[in-house]
């Protein structure tokens, strides 16, 4: 099957078992400093727990809360350098982290990464629009915020519908139109956020 045959929908799969959530993320940090610098003290995440890598002793786990109870950690160790070069990612590797922020905060959000000596830039990615940085190892980290107000359960509901109202409309992304039109046909408020314009391009550049 070719991957444009795959179908896009946010029914059940028929699966050898089904998750019910993402329950942590786990990467390979520098050191706690760095790390606790950038997570906390830019981005606001709370940490959590501080213990050994149960398969590591000498490596230590941090555990931090991304802002709705989903946690992400790190195996870190002081002995270990920040490098802030862009990562040159592979098959298997992670390219981006995002995180959700809130609309009314963007200003505020643009101002403080500027001030902690993060550069930014700013797209409209259609379905959303999201400031992109980097961390102190060189990880880009994008910050989403959401154009219409969607309940967590009902997101991939309507993304899947989103996808094929742009597919019907020969669209190469899924745009405001087809956000609205599925919010709209499933029954669900269609409240845009009043987020500023942006570009619409893609890449990151700090």
């Amino acid at each position: 099957m070719a991957d444009s045959e795959i179908p896009v929908t946010a029914e059940t799969p028929d699966s050898a078992f089904h998750t019910t959530g993402t329950d942590h993320i786990t990467l390979i940090g520098s050191n706690e400093a760095d790390t606790v610098a950038f997570y906390r003290d830019v981005l606001g995440m709370s940490l959590v727990l501080r213990q050994p890598n149960l398969d590591a002793p000498e490596v230590t786990h941090l555990f931090f809360d991304t802002g709705d109870g989903r946690i992400l950690t790190f195996f870190v160790t002081d002995d270990r350098d920040s490098n802030p070069a862009p990562q040159r990612t592979g098959v298997g590797a992670v390219h981006h982290l995002a995180f959700s922020i809130e609309a009314g905060e963007l200003d505020e959000i643009k101002a403080a990464l500027q001030e902690e000596g993060h550069g930014f830039n700013e797209f409209d990615r259609g379905a959303f629009h999201s400031l992109y940085t980097r961390d102190h190892n060189g990880l880009t980290i994008e910050l989403v915020v959401d154009k219409y107000a969607i309940p967590d359960d009902r997101r991939g509901e309507v993304l899947a519908l989103s996808q094929s109202k742009r597919v019907a409309a020969g669209a190469d992304y899924v745009d405001d139109e087809h956000m609205q039109a599925a919010l709209e046909e499933l029954g669900l408020p269609v409240e845009r956020a009043d987020i500023p314009d942006a570009a619409t391009g893609t890449g990151y550049d700090n």
